[in-house]
């Protein structure tokens, strides 16, 4: 049998490794703006497309039928900025290349959450609410084109400071897949 310090040691060891929790803690995150965002998410069973999420408005809109958008999660604790954008050099040729392209038949977002260097500053609970730290971010690489494989490369990437994602940005992303759809 163990002495209760000895399960109190087991207890406390961490059951995710830092780089697992920072990212668990990434997509956790936008779970939460989808709820409070009144959408729902899923998750393939499998990663082999690249996506970490699809994030949907169930039923009937004025302009289609349960819009939804697919996104890949990062992380960061170091944020860089400069010229107004928060640069992340956090995707490899295979990462970009399953965002980059206009041919998805779902539109696709990078979302990048800058977190606490220490975990245990990643939520707070006050009297007045809960506090998730710090920020997300969204881009569109619907633009810029696949690039070549490359084992070494990663691709610089640079989302406007102004791309916060909230709860009203998170659904405008959904909702404006429809608008866009509808139009073209």
């Amino acid at each position: 049998m163990l002495s209760g310090h000895t399960e109190r040691q087991r207890w406390e060891e961490p059951v995710l490794d830092s780089r697992n929790h920072q990212g668990k803690f990434g997509a956790d995150y936008i779970r939460v703006l989808a709820s409070a965002a009144g959408l729902t998410w899923a998750e393939d069973d499998v990663d082999l497309d690249g996506i970490d999420l699809c994030i949907k408005l169930p039923g009937r809109t004025p302009r289609g039928f349960s819009p939804r958008i697919d996104v890949q999660v990062k992380t960061t604790s170091r944020l860089a900025t400069q010229h107004g954008c928060v640069t992340f050099d956090g995707l490899d040729h295979v990462q970009f290349n399953k965002l980059a392209g206009s041919e998805f038949v779902v539109p696709r977002y990078l979302f990048v959450v800058h977190v606490p260097r220490d975990a245990a500053s990643y939520a707070d609970l006050s009297t007045s609410g809960l506090l998730l730290r710090h920020i997300g971010y969204y881009l569109s690489l619907r633009d810029r084109q696949p690039v070549a494989a490359d084992r070494h490369r990663h691709i610089r990437v640079k989302l406007p400071l102004g791309n916060v994602l909230t709860a009203t940005s998170l659904r405008a992303l959904v909702v404006s897949n429809v608008e866009s759809t509808a139009q073209g």
